[in-house]
C-alpha cells in the first residue's frame, strides 16, 4: 500500500479563496469556497475524485516530486493543523 500527499495551494481570490492541487492540474484539480476551510474541504474532495478516476482508468498516479507530492510506503495518517 501507498500513501500520497498531495500538495495543494488555497489563495485569497475575489468574494473568498481558490484552491489548486499542482500535480493534479491538468486533470481539473482546481475549486473555490467562501472561506478558506471551505475550499481547502473542496479541494480535499476534488482530489479523492480525480484520484479514484485515475485509479479505475488504469492511469498511473504521479511520482513523488521535490514539491508537489511525496509518496510513502505503508499506511500514513495526515493531519493538516
Amino acid at each position: 500500500m501507498r500513501t500520497y500527499a498531495f500538495k495543494v495551494v488555497v489563495e485569497p481570490d475575489e468574494g473568498g479563496f481558490h484552491a489548486y492541487c499542482p500535480a493534479l492540474r491538468r486533470y481539473g484539480a482546481v475549486t473555490q469556497g467562501t472561506t478558506e476551510e471551505e475550499a481547502l474541504r473542496a479541494i480535499n474532495e476534488v482530489v479523492q475524485i480525480i484520484v479514484d478516476e485515475l485509479r479505475e482508468d488504469g492511469i498511473p498516479l504521479p511520482d513523488a516530486s521535490d514539491t508537489d507530492v511525496e509518496v510513502f510506503e505503508g499506511t500514513r495518517v495526515a493531519i493538516t493543523v
